[in-house]
């Protein structure tokens, strides 16, 4: 049976990746998981056990991404980027610099997704205007690409792999930021200078700031994009709060994306009476354009087309890809793997944090790390591990899962969309140009960030 779950294994990660016409990648996880039903490798009560591990990291997911979408059709995104690169006064490695930390930013709050496949487009419009050439343009999207999944450490919010870990070793939001924000900003200062350091022939030295567009121009819902700032810092508060209320994240993301989503839309359109001040409480014949009309000069967010455009895939992508995963466990797989952590476990936090980041990064460069998260955790959760060596040996599979995906273009799903993103730019990108350069950049980035875990456990303890 060991060999019926690698087999299936293999070939759901392989439609996963291709992606055949027609065939999403939830559909093609699905496909794997009644395979593995059908031949036994997985039985239908683990079906319950697998869903009670993933359901709170995916719907969570799910509704970041719709908070980040209405926000990018408000123009948020884009009026960021625009200060950023004002903010640059002109110098092509300062800017350099801004949309990196920027980049960082959006990953922390709207998950490496969202920094990944929203900024890197309104980068590349950007270099645009400003005339870069294409040696520039190059290194500024891939800086773009890359400093999505680096940043993506320091809230359980940040990324799903995050998620799926912190609810798996029921791991709190705030405990979870103090150990790894810090970790996090190291990780954000070795991409810096690593990047600064691979591009540095190609960044320009100055740039003509009157090529940009007034950031006041990109925001195209007013409404939504005031909102949007207070939802965002409720939403923060609301991840705080949620562990000693027992409410899990994704109710809390929920509540935010569905906020957004009816200021968005104008609804009770009571509350938005078109006025000249703008939306107020008053009655639906006091404005004179009709209720929930947008205001001279804004765009109408089309909510349903968000909706319809959100990850509803990954829904179907998780139950199914852990599933399969399961299957591997079922099997012994994990354990195996347990053995192999437990010998890191044996040396020291140091050792422990380095041998079970590094491993868990190649497993997700190679297989991906979504399936990756899921098996490494279940070794982990094998190992019988206590005390530091338990935090380490965690916190390193998160910080594997998030950034090992950056040494090939298999590694993490966003990539391949954001690959496909940049091509349907003119941008291309070959998976060899892409090895070469992610091996480089991520290499030491990781291997500084876990010695940074290492340190840093030692100083906050258990």
């Amino acid at each position: 049976m060991l060999v019926v779950a690698v087999l299936i294994f293999a070939a759901t990660l392989t439609l996963v990746i291709w992606q055949p016409r027609g065939l999403g990648i939830g559909w093609s996880a699905l496909g794997g998981a009644a395979v593995a039903l059908a031949t036994t490798v997985v039985s239908f009560s683990d079906v319950p056990t697998v869903w009670g591990i993933v359901w709170n990291a995916t719907l969570a997911f799910v509704a970041i991404v719709v908070v980040s979408l209405i926000l990018d059709a408000a123009g948020f995104f884009e009026w960021a980027a625009l200060h950023v690169a004002r903010w640059g006064r002109g110098n092509g490695r300062l800017l350099f610099v801004l949309i990196v930390l920027l980049g960082a930013a959006i990953a922390a709050v709207f998950a490496n997704d969202g920094a990944a496949l929203i900024l890197t487009p309104i980068v590349a419009s950007m270099l645009i205007a400003l005339e870069f050439p294409a040696r520039a343009s190059l290194a500024f999207v891939i800086a773009c690409g890359f400093i999505a999944d680096a940043g993506s450490l320091p809230l359980v919010v940040s990324n799903l792999v995050n998620i799926v870990v912190a609810d798996y070793f029921d791991i709190g939001f705030a405990r979870y930021a103090v150990v790894m924000v810090p970790v996090g900003l190291v990780s954000v200062a070795a991409s810096l200078a690593v990047l600064l350091l691979f591009f540095r022939t190609a960044i320009p030295a100055s740039y003509d700031t009157s090529l940009l567009a007034e950031p006041a121009t990109a925001v195209r819902d007013r409404t939504t994009f005031r909102a949007g700032w207070v939802v965002l810092a409720v939403l923060l508060v609301g991840y705080f709060v949620a562990e000693p209320l027992h409410l899990p994240l994704s109710a809390v993301a929920g509540v935010g994306a569905l906020v957004l989503m009816a200021i968005a839309s104008r609804r009770p359109a009571v509350l938005f009476a078109r006025s000249g001040r703008g939306p107020v409480a008053v009655p639906v014949s006091a404005g004179g354009g009709g209720a929930g009309a947008p205001a001279a000069g804004e765009e109408r967010i089309d909510v349903l087309r968000i909706l319809r455009e959100a990850p509803w895939q990954i829904v179907l992508f998780s139950i199914g890809m852990y599933l399969v995963v399961y299957g591997l466990r079922n099997q012994g797989v994990t354990d195996e793997l347990a053995g192999v952590f437990s010998a890191f476990g044996d040396h020291g936090v140091l050792v422990t944090a380095l041998g079970v980041g590094v491993v868990v990064a190649v497993l997700a460069s190679l297989m991906n790390n979504m399936p990756t998260v899921l098996i490494a955790a279940l070794a982990v959760g094998a190992t019988g591990a206590t005390g530091l060596t338990h935090e380490a040996m965690v916190y390193a599979t998160v910080i594997g899962s998030d950034l090992g995906p950056k040494i090939t273009p298999i590694g993490s799903l966003a990539t391949l969309l954001w690959l496909h993103v940049l091509e349907r730019r003119g941008i291309h990108i070959g998976w060899g140009q892409y090895f070469r350069v992610g091996i480089v950049l991520t290499l030491p980035v990781l291997a500084v960030t876990l010695v940074a875990l290492a340190g840093w456990l030692t100083v906050v303890g258990v």
